[in-house]
């Protein structure tokens, strides 16, 4: 449905340079004892933080429960379960959910406000259809690296979404997958069209991904405590989940804890040593401490994996744009949608660039490119006011 924030990063790029593949284990990264990443005195007041349970965020309330006894139990396949939870979700007399970047909530909590981001939404339909009787399970889908700004930072987000085995279905005005004997259900159209390669993962994994999204936000709002309550949780469940301890190491950097910082992104790309996120910031935190030569190689080895992906020029473009150099900005995104034209922010950035310079009518036809290429109802209502405000 829409797009998922998952694994949060925020992100300052060095664009100093940029080398080869990336190797699975590389030299320099082995890893640590986790127990002494974990600096509980740095954060005193973390410890009176409540962090929500596991079992507290896949819990349903009575009127969830209710609805599962009355609307799914008596459905005798699996295909009607999930067809049947499926239409519940995005039924405007139901659940009639709105979307909402930040919402990171429980399933409970996401059926009450009715607001959800991807992941909040996904662990909802997760919840609902476990205690349908359905056998599911989580997948990370392997999307292309994915920014988004927050304020003066930029995230990286990931996605999942969930596989019914067993089930097959055919019915296009459902957001499902179909093929083989298994269904995918997906909420972001973009995701299920491409097919990306993706892995199972335990909701372990998933509980600590939500973990990671809370403490995200925590940090961008500079509440270091709770950031570090919700990212030490992450990682404590999830032991090999290898963004949560990207992020306490962006957090150690801010709070000039940097020789754990550098010590805690070592551990992270021992656990992953294909995040280029943690490779970078370990660059950044390398040049702060004036060891260039580090930093460059490090740099050099990420750009030849980025230097194809549209989301890297977009990611520039937006900077640029952040740091009001327009035509800079007009440039990044121009290379963004040559590489892939479908994606309607790109038109939609290149839109605002061309507005700042004052490029009216080339704005115009990029925002019509953004509105035509868009598939969701609500960013069109803002992309069609936008538009008219440019026809004045």
């Amino acid at each position: 449905m829409h797009r998922l924030v998952l694994l949060l990063f925020p992100m300052v790029f060095s664009l100093s340079g940029c080398n080869s593949t990336v190797p699975q284990h590389s030299a320099g990264f082995a890893a640590y004892n986790p127990d002494l990443l974990l600096v509980d005195k740095a954060f005193p007041k973390a410890q009176q933080i409540d962090v929500e349970s596991k079992e507290e965020i896949f819990a349903l309330s009575d009127e969830m429960k209710s609805v599962v006894r009355s609307s799914f139990m008596s459905e005798r396949t699996k295909h009607n379960k999930a067809m049947k939870l499926i239409r519940h979700i995005f039924s405007d007399n139901n659940v009639g959910l709105a979307y909402q970047s930040n919402a990171n909530l429980t399933a409970s909590e996401t059926y009450q406000s009715k607001t959800a981001n991807c992941m909040s939404l996904t662990i909802m339909a997760y919840a609902m259809a476990k205690a349908s009787g359905l056998d599911v399970v989580f997948q990370d889908v392997q999307v292309p690296e994915y920014w988004v700004r927050n304020g003066q930072y930029n995230l990286l987000t990931g996605h999942v979404n969930l596989l019914i085995p067993g089930v097959k279905s055919r019915d296009p005005n459902v957001s499902v997958v179909w093929g083989g004997a298994d269904i995918e259900i997906d909420f972001d159209p973009f995701v299920k069209k491409k097919r990306f390669p993706k892995k199972k993962v335990s909701i372990n994994t998933v509980a600590a991904m939500f973990y990671n999204n809370k403490g995200a936000q925590a940090l961008v709002e500079s509440d270091y405590d709770t950031a570090y309550r919700y990212f030490a949780q992450a990682v404590k469940t999830a032991p090999d989940f290898a963004a949560g301890w990207g992020n306490l190491a962006v957090l150690y950097r801010f709070t000039d804890q940097n020789e754990l910082a550098e010590t805690t992104y070592r551990h992270a790309i021992s656990l992953d040593a294909r995040s280029l996120n943690t490779l970078t910031n370990l660059s950044i935190l390398l040049a702060i401490q004036g060891r260039y030569d580090e930093a460059r190689r490090i740099d050099s080895m990420i750009l030849k994996q980025r230097i194809k992906n549209p989301y890297y020029h977009a990611l520039l473009a937006d900077e640029d744009f952040y740091e009001g150099n327009y035509e800079s900005a007009a440039r990044h995104y121009q290379r963004a949608i040559k590489l892939d034209d479908s994606i309607h922010e790109f038109h939609y950035g290149l839109a605002k660039v061309f507005s700042a310079l004052g490029k009216t009518n080339s704005a115009k036809i990029a925002m019509k490119r953004a509105i035509r290429i868009n598939k969701y109802p609500d960013v069109e209502q803002q992309y069609l006011a936008k538009l008219n405000i440019l026809n004045q």
